[in-house]
């Protein structure tokens, strides 16, 4: 299939589909006339792909998620190393969160100051 119709089935932009390319998560082979084609199965990889993005992770940590990418990725035991980088993401968020609400606090007070309401 081209990557307009991988696009279609699967809810994501054919620039999102080069960059998991580029990135290795998928891959592609050039027709003759030099475009993309792909497997119809990618259409699985990339929702896992698409679905581990949405829960938080970077493309850094799907790809430690390769061997299982092909199939049902909610479904099994997760491995200790899968385990490891979800706790990592969550710190990383949960860090930034809490920037993200000081950063706030300051400036709900700062307007509190100036006599307007947060």
């Amino acid at each position: 299939m081209r990557i307009g119709e991988l696009a279609r089935a699967t809810g994501s932009t054919p620039r999102a589909l080069r960059h998991y390319e580029q990135a290795g998560l998928i891959t592609s082979v050039r027709a003759a006339n030099g475009y993309r084609a792909y497997d119809a199965r990618t259409t699985v990889r990339v929702r896992n792909i698409r679905r581990l993005l949405a829960a938080g992770l970077t493309l850094d940590d799907v790809r430690a998620f390769l061997p299982c990418l092909d199939g049902e990725v909610t479904v099994g035991r997760a491995s200790a190393r899968g385990l490891r980088i979800a706790r990592d993401r969550l710190a990383v968020l949960d860090a930034r969160i809490a920037a993200q609400t000081e950063v706030r606090e300051r400036l709900a007070a700062a307007l509190r100051e100036a006599g307007e309401t947060a």
